[in-house]
């Protein structure tokens, strides 16, 4: 039986672990099929790629796209992609740019809250300056005392109607699928649940994604309760999607749920990797 796992995060956005050092987790843990999907970046896919196979892991190459959905932050993985694909390769330079900026005014809001000093401790723990990003800085406020979890920051700090909270405009959905189908890859919305935007919301985005090629959501993921699989799995059903599967996994110890304790996807539902191999 196939222990697939296609979503995950590297240092080349907000993971701890290089790719490859990604890999060997999953591996360690019984994954037999596995994705990198760093947030806008395609960056680690070639490290992620060579460490896999030394393994014996398929891989699939992917990535998880931000966009700006209803004023919403939505996320968008692209499965089966070909990462060096000119118009996904700028498409996603596209949406990173502004990221640092960004940062900086989420350090002057919690400045102004009387937490001084967190761009500079974000970018401790940032790889890549060019995707500094809320977990960087949630990193920082854990490590220096101000929470004593992750989960404390984001109930606290850097969530709309909290210090640290700023917006950003990211691509639309349309441009993403254009990027992913360019690229000749499958959309996937990730953790579908974590967005706040009720049933009638959350129907016109599937509406729309589904108008627009989207292949299949998240079911059984880290970022999901396990309340929320069946209600997802039924919510493919009903829609017609394919299903997928990952941890979301950041971080050993950070991630809700690690790569050997997740479920695997209800026989109800079709995998979007059911003719992959």
């Amino acid at each position: 039986m196939l222990n697939v796992d296609l979503h995950c995060h590297s240092t080349v956005s907000d993971g701890v672990l290089a790719p490859a050092a990604v890999a060997a987790h999953a591996h360690k843990a019984g994954v037999n099929v596995w994705a990198l999907t760093d947030h806008d970046e395609v960056g680690g896919v070639a490290a992620a790629r060579e460490a896999a196979g030394a393994l014996g892991m398929r891989f699939v190459s992917g990535v998880e796209i931000s966009i700006t959905w209803a004023n919403q932050t939505v996320h968008i993985v692209g499965l089966q992609i070909d990462e060096n694909n000119p118009g996904l390769v700028q498409g996603l330079a596209a949406t990173r740019s502004g990221r640092d900026g960004r940062g900086r005014e989420m350090a002057a809001q919690l400045a102004r809250a009387g937490i001084p000093g967190a761009y500079e401790g974000a970018l401790r723990f940032v790889d890549n300056p060019d995707l500094i990003s809320r977990t960087h800085f949630a990193r920082h406020l854990v490590e220096s005392g101000v929470c004593a979890n992750i989960p404390e920051v984001f109930r606290k700090y850097l969530v709309e109607g909290k210090p640290g909270y700023v917006p950003h405009r990211w691509a639309t959905l349309a441009q993403a699928l254009g990027w992913i189908q360019g690229a000749g890859g499958i959309a996937v919305i990730a953790h579908p649940g974590r967005y706040k935007l009720g049933m009638v919301g959350q129907g016109a985005l599937f509406d729309e994604f589904k108008q627009l090629g989207g292949t299949a959501i998240e079911v059984v993921t880290g970022s999901h309760t396990p309340d929320q699989y069946p209600l997802y799995a039924e919510e493919a059903r009903r829609y017609g999607f394919l299903a997928s599967r990952g941890t979301d996994f950041h971080a050993p110890g950070e991630s809700r749920v690690d790569f050997a304790a997740l479920p695997p996807l209800p026989r109800s539902v079709k995998p979007v990797w059911h003719d992959w191999f």
